[in-house]
């Protein structure tokens, strides 16, 4: 069999999964995540779902379907974490005023003091993760990591089209 993928054609290799790219970013992803996951559940009791929308959330307020798009996680989980977050008094949900089957979903006060305290944890997090890269590294590293997100969305665009 002989895929292609935009036009582009297989290499005549083998695959060395330690070597494929794919693979070497799902595993660093959910070593951090689990990393992270750890903190946030036993110092704050709230999962990485949660902690995410409530990270967007405090740059500004938004309907779940917002919050799927801007998270990158699909609609279970986004109304799960955010029924919990709701559950909490963390976040509040108020009507959509353009849209009667929409809410709009905000950080309470309360929220709003828990994210602050997150917050300062989480930028530790990343100083400790990216302690081995220089700061070019690092702005590299992001350039690239926003490169291949466009990469796969504009592939998974072409798939569905």
């Amino acid at each position: 069999m002989n895929a292609t993928v935009m036009g582009f054609k297989p290499r005549n290799e083998a695959l060395v999964l330690d070597d494929y790219i794919p693979y070497r970013l799902s595993v660093a992803s959910n070593a951090v995540s689990r990393l992270i996951a750890r903190a946030y559940e036993d110092r704050f009791g709230l999962t990485i779902p949660q902690w995410r929308l409530m990270a967007v959330l405090a740059e500004k307020p938004m309907t779940q379907q917002q919050l799927v798009v801007r998270s990158s996680m699909d609609k279970v989980t986004v109304s799960r974490a955010a029924h919990g977050l709701v559950t909490r008094h963390l976040v509040g949900r108020a009507a959509h005023e353009a849209d009667g089957r929409s809410h709009i979903l905000t950080l309470t006060d309360q929220g709003r003091a828990l994210h602050a305290d997150i917050a300062p944890l989480a930028l530790a997090y990343e100083a400790a993760l990216l302690s081995g890269l220089t700061p070019a590294e690092t702005e590299t590293l992001k350039r690239l990591l926003m490169r291949l997100e466009s990469a796969a969305g504009k592939l998974a665009d072409e798939a569905v089209g």
